[in-house]
């Protein structure tokens, strides 16, 4: 197993439902040849070989990536999966094949790619969530605010310090785009479609976390219809990079390579996912095996391991911006404006939202923001991670309920409350059994019409990606001596929060054509500093440049995996070949 993935001990995934079946779902071994002397009967002693016995029957089992798509038996384990690819050791791979593409700006104003005559050179674009520059940040110490630690992540893949000072080609990235971007088309998006008439069954349940849909898939497909429609920030960065780029460039969507740096394991089987590939927008519009939206996920912990492997100082990068002779322009004016805006836009700075994204949060200030006068109550669950909110009007009366569940004890939780009855089979009764069963005599009051599901107690910043406390690098610069204790844990995540919130928002925020406005909660138009109509002026943009209709270029869909652990398998050796087959063909 990976060491990256097993020297944690991480508690925000479900551990396999059942044992993993690749190992025994195999294609059929070729007969084994005759020998001249054929024993009738043969003792074996314990823990001897049998004679003939396969030398590698006991070997490891090697699992990729696609393997775990399209097995079905386990829940959900980043922390148990061999990941062979989407590691640093991959990226440093692809950047040594060949020599990049160059970007080009032509007299007329066009643009232009060099470098097309080799086959293996790629253009390399990067994403960098907040929750990982929160986690750099946080390992940084001494003042370094996320911000800081971006540009830092910014220098290593563009700057002449960072990639582009070593390897074979001295490659580096042509842009590296913050998601914060992506995440404000998916906060409107999703707060319009928990108001208006959506596809999703009410409750909505969010879809940004990817552990928390893989077990939805698997486990309990009664609640894929309740789940979001809308892209999460990572998978609708990556099809904006690739369908723009491929489209203003004329180039295939293969020659462009994609690389996110996310807090946590599960982003990486969520890039692999075939509903994010290049036959949803390229092709009939049907998830298939295209090219990836998103190539490549490494974490935050993996930042260190890459700067290790070049033999760079990460915490001796440049804070400052990349020389100008190292930025190219994005081909598209107004695309440009929208992820490289002339002033960044605002971070999360009301703990409120938490920091996962802020998904519910700017659902309750899109609701408020229609509801003039209106209040919103919160009151906390069982735990720290069940927090149910309430928006009032100005008379009293519930309008908006909506919740936030993290963590699987409490997702479970959460499901049972949507599992719908089923009819009974006992002669002559007229009540469905099973589902939640409502208190007698309580009335039924206002139901969810939104949930904020993440897999991870805390959120985002408490992925199984980002750096622990007891890192070797984290305890060398705080001087720890011993492993730290959970009282350190949770002191370490206050400050990787502290550091998410550390954005530095002006009383400013930028709309398009970069105005300025008020970061206030409603003011022209605007809520919680996003302009929604800006938003949608830009997608639509997006939609007429790219020649894709818009709903095929920010939602998604999601499929039940039915396990077969368990059931009969006495197929023969060729129902087994074309099953295998079709399973390699599968969703999660």
């Amino acid at each position: 197993m990976s060491a990256i993935l097993s020297t944690d001990d991480l508690n925000d995934f479900i551990s396999p439902g059942v044992a993993c079946i690749k190992p025994v779902e195999t294609l059929p071994a070729a007969p084994p040849q005759p020998a001249n002397e054929v024993l009738e009967h043969e003792v074996i002693l314990d823990g001897q070989q049998a004679n003939g016995a396969n030398a590698d029957a006991n070997a490891p089992a090697q699992i990729s990536l696609t393997d775990c798509l399209a097995c079905s038996g386990c829940v959900t384990s980043a922390e148990a999966v061999l990941v062979s690819l989407q590691s640093h050791s991959e990226l440093l791979h692809v950047l040594d094949q060949a020599p990049g593409l160059r970007v080009t700006r032509q007299s007329d104003g066009s643009f232009g790619v060099e470098g097309l005559e080799n086959p293996d050179s790629k253009l390399f674009v990067a994403s960098v969530s907040p929750q990982t520059r929160a986690s750099l940040a946080a390992v940084a110490g001494r003042g370094v605010s996320e911000r800081d630690a971006g540009r830092m992540i910014t220098q290593l893949l563009m700057g002449p310090e960072g990639l582009r000072a070593g390897g074979k080609w001295n490659n580096g990235f042509t842009w590296v785009a913050d998601t914060n971007t992506a995440r404000a088309a998916c906060l409107v998006l999703g707060a319009e479609e928990a108001m208006g008439d959506s596809i999703a069954t009410k409750p909505i349940l969010s879809s940004s976390c990817p552990g928390w849909v893989c077990y939805a898939e698997k486990t309990h497909p009664h609640v894929l219809p309740h789940i979001s429609r809308v892209k999460s920030p990572q998978a609708l960065m990556g099809t904006l990079l690739k369908t723009t780029l491929s489209r203003t460039l004329g180039i295939p969507p293969d020659r462009i390579w994609h690389l996110a740096i996310m807090p946590c394991f599960d982003k990486k089987l969520e890039a692999s996912r075939e509903e994010l590939t290049d036959a949803v927008w390229n092709g009939s519009g049907q998830p298939g095996r295209g090219v990836r939206d998103v190539d490549c996920v490494i974490t935050s912990k993996e930042i260190l391991m890459l700067t290790e492997s070049r033999d760079i100082n990460f915490f001796g990068l440049p804070r400052g911006p990349v020389p100008a002779s190292l930025q190219t322009p994005f081909p598209d004016p107004t695309l440009h404006n929208f992820l490289f805006p002339p002033r960044p836009r605002c971070g999360q700075s009301d703990p409120l939202a938490g920091t996962s994204g802020g998904n519910l949060y700017y659902t309750l200030q899109y609701v408020s923001a229609r509801h003039p006068g209106s209040k919103m109550e919160a009151v906390r669950g069982r735990n720290a991670d069940v927090v149910e909110y309430t928006i009032t009007s100005a008379a009293g009366v519930p309008i908006f309920k909506a919740a936030r569940y993290y963590g699987f004890r409490n997702i479970q939780n959460l499901v049972r409350r949507l599992k719908p009855a089923r009819p009974s089979r006992m002669p002559g009764a007229t009540r469905a059994v099973g589902g939640t069963r409502k208190p007698v005599g309580k009335p039924a009051g206002l139901e969810y019409a939104y949930v904020e599901v993440m897999a991870c107690p805390g959120g985002c910043t408490n992925g199984g990606g980002q750096v622990k406390v007891d890192d070797p690098i984290v305890m060398e610069r705080k001087g720890l001596e011993s492993k730290p204790g959970p009282q350190e844990q949770k002191q370490w995540l206050a400050e990787v929060d502290e550091a998410y919130f550390s954005a530095e928002n002006s009383e400013f925020d930028v709309g398009a054509d970069g105005e300025k406005h008020s970061n206030s909660t409603v003011e022209n138009g605007v809520v919680g500093g996003i302009s929604p109509s800006y938003i949608r002026d830009t997608l639509a943009h997006w939609a007429s440049i790219t020649g894709v209709d818009v709903d095929r270029l920010v939602y998604t869909s999601y499929r039940e995996v039915v396990s077969d652990v368990g059931k009969d398998k006495t197929a023969n050796s060729t129902e087994r070949v074309v099953q295998l087959a079709g399973k390699i063909g599968g969703g999660w």
